[in-house]
C-alpha cells in the first residue's frame, strides 16, 4: 500500500525574521519539513512551485498581503489549509479572512504550544482527507475510522495508544524521539519529568496488542526514541 509522506512540509509566510525563526525552530523541533517566505509574492512563487501540507500565513506582508495571497492561492485551486496569523486587534480581517478560505487563525501574541497544537489539527484533520490508512507491515490503522487490524486482525487500542501508532506510521522509516513523541500525543499535558514511564508503558502495551508483529515493527533506537520500518517481517 502506498505510504503518505514521512514528513509534513509547512511553508510560513512571515515578514519578521524573528518571529519567522522562532516558529521555524519550534516546528523543526517536531520534525516537520519548514520552508520560509519573507513577503507575499516569494510566498506565492513557493506555493505554485511546491506542494505543502499547511501554510502559516501572516495577514500583514509586504508587497502582496496575507489576504490576497489567500485569494490567489485558493482561485487557483490550492485547496492546502492555511493557519492566518493575526494582530489580536484586527477581529475584521480574522472574519475576512475565514471568509475567503482561511481554515483557522491565532492571534500575536501566541504561544508556541498554542501554534503546535493548531498546526497538529489541521495537519491530522487534511491528512485523514487525502490519505485515511496508513500501514507497515502487516499492520493498517484508518485514521478516519480509527480501525487498526494486525495480520488481517482487529486490534482495540486506547485513545493513547492509537496516538502513538498513528503519529510513527506517519514517520515510518524515520526516528521519532521520545520527547517529540510525547508532546505530540499529551500536548498541553506534556511533562517531560513524568512523562517517561507513561511512554515506556503504552508502548509495551502497544507491542502486546500487535503480537509479535508489534515487537518488529516498531523498534526502539537506544538513546533517541523509535521507529517504524516499512519493511517485511
Amino acid at each position: 500500500m502506498k505510504q503518505p509522506p514521512a514528513v509534513m512540509k509547512i511553508l510560513v509566510v512571515e515578514d519578521s525574521p524573528e518571529m519567522c525563526d522562532q516558529v521555524r525552530q519550534a516546528l523543526s523541533r517536531e520534525r516537520y519539513d519548514v520552508d520560509t517566505a519573507e513577503d507575499g509574492e516569494v510566498a506565492l512563487d513557493k506555493l505554485f512551485a511546491n506542494p505543502y501540507d499547511l501554510i502559516l500565513l501572516d495577514i500583514m506582508l509586504p508587497k502582496k498581503d496575507g489576504l490576497e495571497v489567500l485569494d490567489d492561492i485558493r482561485t487557483a485551486g490550492i485547496k492546502t489549509p492555511v493557519l492566518l496569523l493575526t494582530a489580536r486587534g484586527d477581529v475584521q480581517d480574522r472574519i475576512t479572512g475565514l471568509d475567503r478560505g482561511a481554515d483557522d487563525y491565532l492571534a500575536k501574541p501566541f504561544s508556541m504550544a498554542e501554534l503546535m497544537a493548531r498546526t497538529r489539527a489541521l495537519l491530522r484533520r487534511f491528512s485523514d482527507h487525502r490519505q485515511p490508512m496508513l500501514q507497515a507491515g502487516n499492520v493498517a490503522l484508518n485514521t478516519v475510522s480509527r480501525k487498526v487490524t494486525s495480520k488481517g486482525k482487529s486490534v482495540d487500542l486506547t485513545p493513547k495508544e492509537f496516538s502513538i501508532l498513528e503519529f510513527l506510521l506517519y514517520n515510518t522509516n524515520r526516528a521519532v524521539s521520545r520527547f517529540t513523541l510525547a508532546e505530540h500525543v499529551w500536548g498541553d499535558e506534556f511533562d517531560p519529568f513524568t512523562m517517561s514511564n507513561s511512554i515506556d508503558v503504552h508502548i509495551k502495551n502497544l507491542r502486546r496488542k500487535l503480537g509479535n508483529e508489534g515487537g518488529g515493527l516498531i523498534q526502539t533506537l537506544r538513546g533517541v526514541g523509535y521507529i517504524v520500518r516499512n519493511t517485511p517481517l
